[in-house]
């Protein structure tokens, strides 16, 4: 059983009684386990192997009388779904608190269980959200198109940089297309230079191809999993299939947010002032949260403004007393607000309306 804490992004501890708690230092081939019972006695400590089997050996004689925890890194997936399936209940650390609220000079896999155990036993065990199972591969699958996205981009602006690095006249057509990259496989008379550039386009047809298939996999898992909220999200003018995607699947499940404060605050969209004594020392806390969905916003203000009149009036009206960039930070903060309202309550957007509050 997954257990999933009440909101983000304020910190949430886990606070239930058992008998027995245990912590697991998580490595992808090694799994270091330490159980204490209620008194804080230590019943296991031991490294084991990171397979079902094993796990399944150490936690038979406790199952219903134990909750499993483990920090969030990249190999946590399998340890949550085998307690799902075998009935304990499971729980995921928040890395960048955890750090905080553990961290020392003494550290290694041992210790490291040990207090992952006595964080859960002592209710300071920082929640983070444990993705569902049945989104979690269409939201990886989702970035890491956006990865690919990226490189394709950089694969691109090398293309450019090279056709400027030898005085050749710029390529203003888009290498997605056929004929542009057809355009850029003759132009170099160096060999070695043409080889650098075919190499980059090879690479950036192949990205083409495969990024389409991908977003018509992605588009058709979600109009399984919550066709609902990606028509709602459609409706805001600027948001496409991409960004409504991206949206849904960081979310997750939307009502895990118990107040619109604290989804902006996942969402990336308040900033974080560090104050003592009157005075301010920058920011902190910027890297908490969820980098994606800040992008997916911040992407929207820009798309929303494109062609519409009322939209870019609004925009002139908040740049009267802050600077555009600023401007703009506030109206992806409107529009992740907006977001939410309209997803808790599903209903498609209402721009009137959001205009004038």
């Amino acid at each position: 059983m997954v257990v999933k804490p009440i909101g983000e992004h304020s910190m949430h501890f886990y606070n239930h009684t058992h008998p027995y708690y245990c912590g697991i230092d998580l490595h992808a081939r090694l799994l270091y386990v330490c159980i204490l019972d209620h008194e804080g006695n230590t019943c296991l400590h031991k490294p084991i192997p990171a397979s079902a089997t094993e796990l399944s050996k150490v936690l038979e004689p406790y199952i219903g009388n134990i909750v499993v925890g483990v920090e969030c890194m990249h190999c946590w997936y399998w340890v949550s779904d085998f307690c799902d399936e075998i009935g304990v209940d499971f729980i995921l650390g928040h890395a960048l608190y955890m750090k905080a609220i553990h961290g020392g000079k003494a550290k290694n896999d041992r210790i490291d269980s040990y207090k992952i155990a006595c964080l859960i036993k002592g209710g300071t065990f920082p929640l983070a959200y444990t993705y569902p199972k049945e989104l979690r591969a269409t939201r990886d699958l989702l970035r890491r198109r956006m990865k690919i996205i990226r490189h394709g981009a950089q694969l691109k602006a090398h293309v450019v940089n090279t056709t400027s690095q030898y005085n050749l006249p710029p390529n203003s057509g888009n290498l997605k297309y056929s004929q542009n990259r057809d355009a850029v496989k003759k132009l170099f008379s160096d060999s070695a230079v043409q080889k650098n550039i075919n190499l980059d386009v090879a690479l950036i047809e192949c990205y083409t191809k495969e990024v389409d298939k991908l977003e018509w996999f992605i588009e058709k898992q979600a109009k399984q999993h919550n066709p609902e909220h990606f028509h709602i999200l459609k409706s805001i003018s600027g948001i496409g299939r991409i960004l409504a995607l991206t949206i849904i699947y960081e979310i997750g499940d939307i009502k895990r947010f118990n107040s619109v404060q604290k989804f902006a605050s996942y969402s990336r969209l308040v900033k974080c002032k560090a104050e003592s004594a009157g005075k301010s020392y920058g920011t902190s806390g910027n890297r908490i949260g969820n980098a994606h969905l800040k992008w997916a916003f911040s992407e929207a203000a820009v798309l929303y403004l494109r062609g519409n009149e009322k939209a870019q009036k609004y925009l002139t009206k908040l740049q009267k007393r802050m600077s555009k960039a600023k401007a703009l930070s506030a109206l992806a903060h409107k529009l992740g607000r907006c977001v939410y309202f309209m997803l808790k309550n599903e209903v498609v957007f209402d721009e009137t309306k959001f205009l004038k509050s």
